[in-house]
């Protein structure tokens, strides 16, 4: 039976309460007093000289308050980036600057050019369009191995070239890689590409600046999943604001995926705005703007290679990837393509050999950063498509020859750096088997022959690397942030807890989950226990939320903090009950006296942690409060196998999802609900890569999918109902709950597995289709069956 509560339980999210009933607090909803709008004039093209921005006519016009250029901006750091490659000769990455308003030039259709700040947002927005606004329209650059070649536009002119970097991972081992794949038995090649996404969370991104002239205070409200990190950057490196001057509030925030993660030219602009014109000023994002300004994802085109003996063992792999860098360096977008990728591309398999190559490439394009798995989705994708592949070359059942070269013994260090500290992949794939009936497939594919459709059935494995530790490795990796996690909680004297995370919520059940924990280690009610976030003036100094890190390293640091109160809430017991400390246990929110009946509620404790009769000063000082700061000395790394049943139409290329099952190793689980909730929704993205999302330029640099008219987001009816299990359970070795991360891995497992089964079922009627590049939509599959 399942618990009550505590870890382990599905104890229902509280917080959907306020959501359900419109209560939530979201950064729109913000509004102060005096408040101006803006609204920002964004270029037309993808590229060009800036020949004349003139703002005479517009800054007249009624409501306006000020309007703001480049020009005001020259003197202004510009948008950081938070991770810098240094590529495989020993060289730094190039870094261009990235304005917060376009100074001399634009790179990409969308860059804001000028921002209007008004009464209204209409007076704002009639005042754009009568600025004046002359682009000397110069050729753009979007496809990336055109963008390498000689003579090609250079989107930076004060760069050599549109190569960011070029990246070798891990370079000492390319020789014998190479020569491993001379003496292959066998070697499988494929090309392909991880296609563009947009990630379109519920809520768009908003702004709100403010400036309070009496003590020279910043505060900026704004959809961030880590608000310190903001804070950090936009401080020291874009505006010059001294920290404990800059206030940064992350309110309820409706999904970010990734692209709230980053620090934005927006909200630098709020925050500088506010103090010019001496008032707040607001900027909400419309839905059109977002296609434009919110960070894409993925954009990768690779080929791999696998080399195989005669036994069909894996003996090496190489890959050379061109990455999409977009226009400019958007804060983590380096380190996608490298640490978070080439890292991963062992998988779950014992290959001795590997080499990654990465060329990132500037293009007239926006930005590309971390999107919902950010790096594990486009290796994971490469090597199981990879794989499949060999598996039909070699006329074997694919998934044996992935259980020929699983790993199985831990921990396990891997060619590119990481060692695994746990693992059971053959466990995941016996239970993947047990779910989709495989026997009875047969059955059902002649079933959709007999329909006049095809039946093709895929798999894939996955293994991820979440919690990204420890701030001295990644220190030495390029990046310009630490990866730990703070946790302060604070006990009431009436036995209540207030915990403040520098973990960020914005749809993972943190104050439910979070309260889980803290809860079981005290033996108290979860209802005692409230969970604060998201504002820099309350929490302590934390890296926020990303990369399936919240629980592993968040939820870390509240257990040390908790048992920091637990350690001093037994001192005060042990003098309330006479007795030795060691004595002292806790349990069900008592202490008690080992082999007594002698017992204190946690109650009477706290009381007398802030009413201190009982027991010396000299010896316990009042009050009962600990601070934590947790920083993990290795990923975790969640696993599974995956599974996808599709029918396809012949006639009209239509593919429709009959049944997906997923396994998946997160180690010790605190709420299953919660967990099950994660990955229903981490496939669903991952069908939408796989099916039907795209984000396309054409050769001038204008996106073609610009709105939901021409950006397919999947729908319901596009879903199949999931059958998911988690109890394949390899507990983490290297934190104190034995947790892993399991917000990404529905986005990393799914894509290779129905493009598979696509590929499956193509080939049970007779076309022998290699590939099709995501998304394999009515028109590429009708395509590739008909030559």
């Amino acid at each position: 039976m399942p618990k009550d509560g505590g870890i382990g339980a599905s104890s229902k999210r509280r917080e959907d309460v306020r959501f359900l009933t419109g209560n939530g607090k979201y950064t729109d909803d913000i509004n102060m007093r005096g408040q101006a709008y803006v609204h920002f004039l964004r270029s037309d093209v993808a590229h060009g000289t800036l020949t004349k921005v003139d703002t005479s006519a517009a800054a007249a016009m009624p409501g306006v308050v000020q309007i703001f250029t480049g020009e005001d901006f020259a003197e202004i750091g510009g948008m950081p980036c938070g991770w810098q490659v240094t590529d495989k000769h020993g060289d730094p990455m190039q870094e261009p600057k990235h304005p917060v308003l376009a100074h001399g030039k634009v790179r990409h259709v969308g860059e804001p050019i000028a921002a209007v700040v008004a009464e209204t947002l209409a007076q704002a927005r009639d005042a754009a369009e009568a600025i004046e606004v002359d682009i000397a329209e110069l050729p753009a650059v979007v496809n990336m191995k055109d963008a390498v070649k000689d003579g090609a536009p250079k989107v930076h002119d004060d760069l050599p070239g549109n190569l960011c970097y070029d990246w070798g991972f891990v370079e000492e081992n390319k020789g014998a890689v190479d020569e491993a794949f001379k003496n292959a038995a066998h070697v499988t090649t494929l090309e392909l590409t991880n296609n563009r996404l947009v990630a379109n969370p519920m809520e768009p991104r908003v702004a709100v600046g403010d400036y309070d002239r009496s003590d020279g205070e910043h505060t900026l409200y704004t959809t961030s999943q880590n608000p310190h990190v903001i804070r950090l950057l936009m401080g020291a490196f874009v505006l010059g604001i001294p920290e404990h001057k800059l206030r940064v509030v992350a309110p309820d925030v409706g999904g970010g995926f990734g692209t709230k993660i980053f620090h934005y030219q927006e909200e630098a602009f709020c925050t500088f705005a506010a103090k010019a014109v001496n008032r707040p000023v607001k900027w909400t994002s419309t839905r059109s703007e977002a296609f434009v300004s919110d960070a894409h994802g993925r954009d990768h085109v690779t080929k791999i290679e696998l080399a195989l003996d005669a036994d069909n063992n894996f003996t090496a792999l190489r890959t050379d990837t061109y990455a999409n860098m977009g226009a400019y360096l958007s804060t983590f977008a380096p380190s996608v393509p490298t640490w978070l990728h080439g890292t991963l591309m062992a998988g779950n398999y014992k290959t001795p050999l590997i080499y990654v190559n990465v060329k990132a490439v500037f293009t007239n394009t926006v930005p590309v950063d971390a999107y919902r798995g950010a790096g594990r989705p486009e290796a994971t994708y490469q090597l199981e498509r990879l794989v499949d592949m060999a598996a039909h070359e070699l006329g074997v059942d694919p998934i044996a020859l992935r259980r020929q070269n699983f790993i199985t013994e831990f921990p396990y260090a891997t060619p590119v750096a990481v060692e695994y500290d746990t693992g059971d992949y053959n466990a995941t794939m016996d239970k993947l088997e047990e779910m989709t009936d495989m026997s009875g497939f047969e059955a059902r594919r002649k079933a959709s022959e007999a329909k006049g459709k095809l039946r093709g059935f895929g798999v894939n494995c996955y293994i991820e690397a979440c919690g990204i530790a420890p701030s001295n490795l990644v220190g030495q990796l390029g990046a310009r942030a630490g990866l730990y996690e703070s946790a302060t909680v604070r006990v009431n004297a009436t036995g209540g807890l207030v915990v403040m995370t520098g973990s960020h919520s914005h749809g993972q059940g943190h104050e439910t989950s979070f309260a889980q924990v803290v809860a079981e280690m005290i033996g108290i009610d979860e209802s005692m226990i409230d969970i604060v976030h998201g504002d820099t003036s309350k929490v302590p100094m934390g890296m926020g939320t990303y990369g399936s890190r919240s629980i592993a390293v968040g939820g870390s640091a509240m257990v040390r903090a908790t048992e920091k109160i637990i350690a001093k809430a037994k001192k005060i017991a042990s003098h309330l009950l006479e007795a030795s400390e060691g004595d002292i246990e806790l349990k069900d929110g008592a202490f008690s006296v080992a082999g007594t009946d002698k017992s204190v509620a946690w109650g009477d404790v706290t009381l007398a942690a802030y009413v201190p009769h009982n027991y010396p000063l000299d010896d316990i000082e009042p009050g009962l409060e600990e601070t934590a700061f947790y920083d993990p000395s290795n990923f975790t790394y969640p696993s599974g196998a995956y599974a996808c049943e599709v029918e396809l139409d012949p006639e009209t290329g239509q593919v429709t999802i009959e049944s997906f099952a997923a396994a998946d190793d997160f180690g010790n689980i605190i709420n299953p609900m919660i967990v099950t909730g994660q990955v229903h929704g981490g496939i669903a993205q991952g069908v939408g890569q796989a099916l039907l999302e795209n984000c396309a330029y054409d050769e001038d640099g204008q996106l073609l999918s610009a709105s939901y008219m021409d950006y397919a987001m999947p729908r319901a009816s596009d879903l199949p109902f999931y059958d998911v299990d988690h109890s394949c359970q390899t507990p983490c070795t290297h934190n104190p709950l034995g947790v892993k991360g399991c917000g990404e891995a529905g986005a990393i497992g799914s894509p290779p597995a129905v493009v598979n089964a696509v590929i499956n079922a193509m080939r049970s009627g007779g076309h022998d289709v290699k590939h099709i590049d995501m998304p394999v939509s009515p028109s590429r599959v009708w395509a590739a069956m008909n030559g």
